[in-house]
């Protein structure tokens, strides 16, 4: 074994700084999984006969002061904003060489997410004509305003995050490309419809399905390829000093020694 390795094992820096990268990466783990569960709550509502009032309702309408269950609903989003982004700011921007606008664009959405959750909508605009009406108008209280900010910063977040990631693994051929390029066809194709179903009030909660489960599965790549192990940054140090090639460094002076017999 090289001296260098053997330095690097008997340092106790390098032996603590692997067991801290796998607390983070545990850490991120947990709070990632338990946001994405949190943000999926819209899940549970067609368990509920005559929750969903109509198919044109957005899933946001849920979430309005007085609604049922709308206070579970509202402090979900806010749980899975603050647990997204504790996850993404534990495994940090440098996480995945090259990723770290990817990484920006995470916590835009883990951010936008949490503060739907804070600001609700206060009418169901996705039913009522006068609250859509009024909606137009700027009539509504800020929450009404906030809420929707909150929404465009949230989808635009993951969007830019995922573009990034097909930049940044394009000619790739591993799985996690893949799934990254038909994530961005996926959206190209189904954004158009999204904007129609918001302008025209029109199968809302359908959509919004659609996309939530595709941000699902973009936050889980995401969150599997920065949890994801990589040699430590001084074990491969020590490799690389431990492998130099033969005649480097001490090599003269043992080759100087062997000097031919007397």
């Amino acid at each position: 074994m090289s001296e260098s390795l053997l330095l690097a094992r008997r340092d106790p820096i390098a032996r603590a700084e692997p067991r801290r990268s796998l607390a983070r990466r545990v850490a991120a783990w947990i709070a990632g999984v338990a946001g994405l569960l949190a943000y999926n709550w819209w899940a549970l509502v067609p368990l509920k006969p005559g929750l969903l009032r109509s198919p044109d309702e957005f899933f946001s309408n849920l979430e309005v002061t007085g609604h049922p269950y709308a206070t579970v609903m509202q402090r979900a989003d806010v749980l899975s904003g603050a647990l997204l982004l504790a996850a993404f700011l534990v495994v940090g921007s440098r996480s995945v060489p090259g990723g770290r606008r990817e990484w920006l664009g995470m916590v835009v959405f883990a951010i936008g997410a949490g503060l739907g959750g804070l600001f609700p909508q206060v009418c169901t605009d996705g039913i009522s004509a006068t609250c859509l009406s009024l909606e137009w108008q700027f009539k509504l209280p800020a929450s009404q305003y906030v809420h929707d900010g909150a929404g465009i910063l949230e989808f635009a977040g993951i969007t830019f995050a995922l573009g990034c990631a097909v930049l940044r693994t394009r000619g790739d051929r591993t799985g996690l490309a893949s799934i990254y390029r038909r994530l961005a066809i996926a959206a190209a194709v189904a954004y158009p419809f999204l904007f129609l179903s918001y302008l025209l009030d029109l199968v809302g909660c359908i959509m919004e399905a659609l996309f939530f489960v595709g941000i699902t599965v973009m936050a889980a790549i995401q969150l599997a390829e920065r949890t994801r192990r990589r040699p430590h940054r001084r074990a491969s140090l020590a490799q690389s000093a431990g492998g130099a090639p033969p005649g480097a460094g001490g090599g003269g002076a043992r080759t100087g020694s062997a000097g031919p017999a007397p």
